[in-house]
């Protein structure tokens, strides 16, 4: 679109917390500056944090996540945000969190007849399944479609939940893809001493990047790695991140080699130096991961879903297997990491997802924003 707009992001998780929310959120605030549009922030305040004077950042009073250590919900912050919205009336607003801080805004937007967009990042319904209180995912989903059905548009990464939400009665739906900094993520990031730490013998390096944590099916991580194991002794299983189920995951596998949370260059630099990366996860939205480790020239298997579905080819870049089938998983992990041309499908991986530009998905996330009054008009 031609003019440039001014647009409130809010978030209750943003860097430095390393999840695909918060750095999603970020790319596009920094697309969005790059391209001329005004931004503000709205999020909770850290721990860690010292106020500083910035009139496009909003910090909200926050209070801590249980079992998601360092993590934050931002509290209700509705008169505020009413007073903000007034003071400088932005032209949209999107809502990335469907936490306290969210709804507070949700209906500041609707009192003050603001557009609003939210994003649909996070299968909240899955994971309360997954920390054993699966009697509630029901009782999540519908609320969070209540909180969907109430703002103009709902973003979503691919046409498969765009369609799924709008069968289950999400109103108003959209797509906006996802990018990947494929100048960051780089095969050039490959560091043969760090290798050399990882595998002294040079056998296949696996890779895991992520939360550490029940929601990422890691069970299926640990069987799959066995499995290439028992046909590829010297072969070594990476983690990268942290979560609540490290200490357990690490106690009952001492030869795993866990390398906490990384990011920036540290984080380019453990991607491209794997040579396999393993996600059996069956909760994202969409899994940023698998374009990093794409662009990063890995060999990538995963289930065919999400990002995986939209830009992973089963056979030319790795392997994908149908939703939910563990032993499919296992079978094409193992017979992907005994292949001799590794190497080969990393590179093909990485030609895959070399025209997803972080530029154009802002350039898309400021043309849907724009024109969330004239869908309002039409509804």
């Amino acid at each position: 679109m031609d003019r440039l707009l001014h647009i409130e992001l809010v978030t209750e998780t943003y860097p430095p917390d390393v999840n695909g929310v918060a750095l999603t959120v970020q790319s596009l605030e920094h697309g969005l500056r790059q391209q001329g549009h005004t931004v503000g922030i709205v999020r909770p305040q850290r721990d860690d944090e010292s106020p500083r004077p910035d009139p496009s950042l909003m910090v909200v009073e926050g209070a801590p996540i249980p079992r998601y250590p360092g993590l934050r919900f931002g509290l209700p912050a509705g008169k505020r945000l009413a007073a903000r919205w007034m003071a400088q009336r932005p032209d949209a607003v999107y809502i990335a969190t469907e936490g306290p801080l969210g709804w507070s805004a949700l209906r500041a937007c609707r009192r003050l007849g603001i557009p609003v967009a939210t994003g649909f990042h996070t299968r909240f319904d899955d994971y309360v399944g997954r920390y054993g209180a699966g009697f509630l995912s029901p009782w999540v989903f519908s609320w969070l479609r209540r909180f969907h059905n109430k703002a103009d548009a709902t973003l979503v990464p691919t046409r498969e939940l765009e369609d799924d939400l709008r069968q289950q009665g999400f109103r108003h739906v959209r797509r906006l893809g996802r990018a990947v900094d494929t100048r960051q993520f780089h095969p050039g990031w490959r560091d043969d001493a760090l290798r050399a730490q990882w595998s002294p013998g040079g056998a296949p390096i696996v890779l895991h990047v992520g939360r550490i944590a029940p929601e990422k099916n890691l069970p299926l991580a640990v069987r799959s790695f066995r499995a290439l194991q028992a046909q590829r002794p010297g072969a070594r299983f990476v983690w990268v991140g942290d979560g609540p189920a490290r200490a357990e995951l690490q106690a009952a596998n001492p030869d795993f080699l866990f390398a906490g949370v990384q990011r920036g260059d540290a984080l380019a630099r453990h991607f491209a130096s794997a040579d396999l990366f393993c996600f059996p996860s069956l909760s994202e939205t969409f899994g940023n991961v698998t374009l990093e480790a794409m662009a990063s020239g890995l060999a990538t298997v995963a289930f065919d879903y999400g990002a995986a579905r939209e830009h992973l080819c089963n056979g030319v870049h790795g392997g994908t297997v149908a939703f939910g089938d563990d032993a499919g998983f296992v079978e094409a992990f193992v017979q992907t990491g005994l292949r001799p041309d590794l190497a080969t499908l990393g590179a093909a991986a990485r030609q895959a997802v070399l025209h997803l530009e972080p530029g154009q998905v802002a350039a898309d996330f400021a043309a849907l924003l724009g024109a969330l009054s004239h869908w309002r008009e039409a509804a």
